[in-house]
């Protein structure tokens, strides 16, 4: 099985980028993992919140193949702890999907059309933070539930 992490617009920050490349590196001993990028319109700065909701949704959609478990990172998800996290993942493990698409929205959220062709939808927090903190955050997590699957001592570091 792949996992892909799906972001809306690329990760700006040096610094955010070498520690989100760090964990995914480590997650890569653990499982196939990459991130994908999908690049914000253009002109969307003039885009009013809808339209671009919908054309970020549109190029997220083309991502998306009918046979992949997509689980969008999204503030009415399911809530879960590190071990609650992990075993969430163990039970998509054992159902054998090819792909595992996580997805992280732009600014705005997503579209219709995105959350209908959604199979679940996790929540990182309540709180609200930016897309590209998100991004090392479910990437630290999801190296997390690795070591806790495999029984890793990074857990209880």
């Amino acid at each position: 099985m792949k996992i892909t992490l799906l972001n809306v617009g690329k990760t700006d920050d040096v610094c955010l980028e070498r520690l989100i490349g760090e964990y995914a590196m480590r997650i890569n001993k653990f499982a196939g993992f990459e991130m994908e990028y999908i690049l914000l319109p253009k002109g969307s700065a003039k885009f009013k919140p809808d339209e671009l909701k919908k054309a970020e949704g549109d190029a997220l959609l083309k991502k998306m193949k009918n046979f992949d478990y997509v689980v969008l990172l999204d503030e009415n998800g399911k809530h879960f702890n590190s071990a609650g996290f992990a075993q969430y993942l163990q039970k998509i493990f054992n159902a054998s999907p090819k792909n595992l698409l996580f997805v992280v929205g732009g600014a705005y959220g997503f579209s219709k059309e995105v959350y209908q062709k959604t199979t679940d939808m996790l929540s990182l927090s309540s709180m609200t933070t930016t897309h590209q903190l998100v991004r090392l955050y479910f990437v630290e997590q999801l190296y997390r539930a690795f070591t806790i699957i495999n029984n890793h001592p990074y857990h209880n570091n």
